[in-house]
């Protein structure tokens, strides 16, 4: 098989790795922006953050988001977005951007989507028209759109389906991706990730991997995961794909937010994330804190005038107290907003805090203190405990600072 691709816009270069996991420090530089990784990417899915402006994500230290390539393709469309410049300019972000495919509405919008081999034909959700979304449309579109990063269009199909639906997918994935290859015109400021797609199959993944591989490309992402699969079954795809992967190209697990799961896929080798977790949950009162999610409605709060967490510099921590945002959380608009303000920047203290332990060699020891402070019984599931054990991370209940 021949070398398929063309030159990219893309640099990464790896800063420090953890001696005992698989965790590593990186830059990542695109057209606008140099990104940090291991990095969490909040999502815009119509280039706008669901509570905030992308000033306010500046400040916040947020360097990528994410555009979902369905919807912008959908409304406003690519020719608004193109006389306005590009998405960046569109939606005033100054920082870098990754769009989406399109192929995850497969699976979301399912009962609206036909999937052949040409593409996926969709009913509109906004007014019920039909639109095919093949591999070259989904290229165009995000031609248009001009995020830093774009992915290919992928065939994917729920985690729990299993029989040859699933090896289909994986194989007409490949072939989706060297059309978007021959599609992409945009090759000198935008970059062309391929997904890796197999479900729950070491085989199929393995065998994804390897065909990926020998294309021309500068970054990878794993895909199909994280949609209802167990955790034990989760953690093992993700171990397999990046031991699998080429070390020097950044490696994007779709679609996964939960803390708990970044500290974890961080140590099995994972640089680039994504979720809509921390501003959804956002909108229904919850906040994330470092001991685990903190429910504002609940009376408890009522009478609470502490911040949301006593160690977070937030707008929101330094000016508001729970027992204020507990009388306006699912009432108020603004109470998203609030929220969203102090979510994003727990996530995004969170990456900080996991790249800089790494780069002092002490992420051993921050994942077991991570883990012992949001599981104060140390009673950890055994999912993290098998999934950290793998990298040779070892949680003692005994003892929740010791490295191994």
């Amino acid at each position: 098989m021949p070398v398929i691709g063309k030159k990219t816009a893309l640099r990464f270069q790896i800063k420090a790795k953890c001696k005992v996991s698989k965790a590593r420090s990186s830059s990542m530089g695109v057209i606008h922006h140099e990104v940090d990784t291991p990095v969490f990417m909040p999502v815009g899915t119509q280039g706008t953050l669901k509570g905030l402006l992308p000033d306010q994500l500046e400040a916040l230290g947020c360097q990528i988001m994410l555009g979902n390539t369905y919807h912008l393709g959908t409304r406003p469309g690519p020719s608004v977005i193109m006389k306005a410049g590009g998405l960046h300019k569109f939606m005033n972000w100054n920082r870098a951007l990754l769009t989406d495919s399109g192929g995850f509405q497969m699976v979301s919008l399912l009962k609206l989507a036909e999937i052949t081999e040409e593409g996926v034909k969709f009913q509109s959700p906004y007014n019920g028209s039909e639109v095919m979304l093949t591999p070259e449309r989904s290229i165009e579109i995000q031609n248009s759109i001009g995020a830093d990063i774009i992915m290919q269009l992928d065939d994917v199909v729920r985690t729990t389906t299993t029989g040859p639906r699933v090896e289909e997918a994986m194989l007409r994935t490949t072939r989706w991706l060297d059309r978007c290859l021959g599609a992409h015109q945009n090759a000198a400021t935008q970059s062309i990730f391929p997904i890796v797609q197999g479900g729950l199959s070491k085989a199929l993944r393995t065998e994804s991997v390897k065909q990926l591989i020998q294309r021309d490309v500068p970054g990878f992402a794993i895909g199909g995961l994280s949609g209802g699969e167990s955790k034990n079954d989760f953690w093992k795809m993700v171990h397999l794909t990046t031991d699998l992967l080429p070390e020097d190209k950044p490696r994007y697990l779709m679609g996964v937010g939960f803390a708990v799961d970044l500290v974890v896929c961080c140590a099995l080798g994972v640089d680039m994330f994504d979720c809509v977790f921390p501003t959804r949950t956002a909108r229904f009162g919850c906040a994330l804190t470092c001991s685990g999610q903190l429910n504002l409605k609940q009376k408890k709060y009522a009478k609470d005038f502490q911040p949301i967490d006593e160690g977070c510099d937030c707008s929101t921590c330094e000016r508001y107290t729970r027992a204020y945002l507990h009388t306006i959380v699912t009432v108020e608009p603004v109470a998203c907003h609030l929220l969203s303000v102090h979510n994003i920047a727990y996530q995004l203290r969170l990456m900080l805090s996991i790249r800089e332990s790494i780069e002092q060699q002490r992420f051993p020891e921050f994942v077991c203190k991570f883990m012992a402070n949001i599981y104060t019984n140390k009673e950890y599931p055994q999912w993290i405990v098998d999934a950290l054990a793998a990298v040779n991370i070892h949680l003692d209940p005994a003892d929740p600072t010791a490295e191994n």
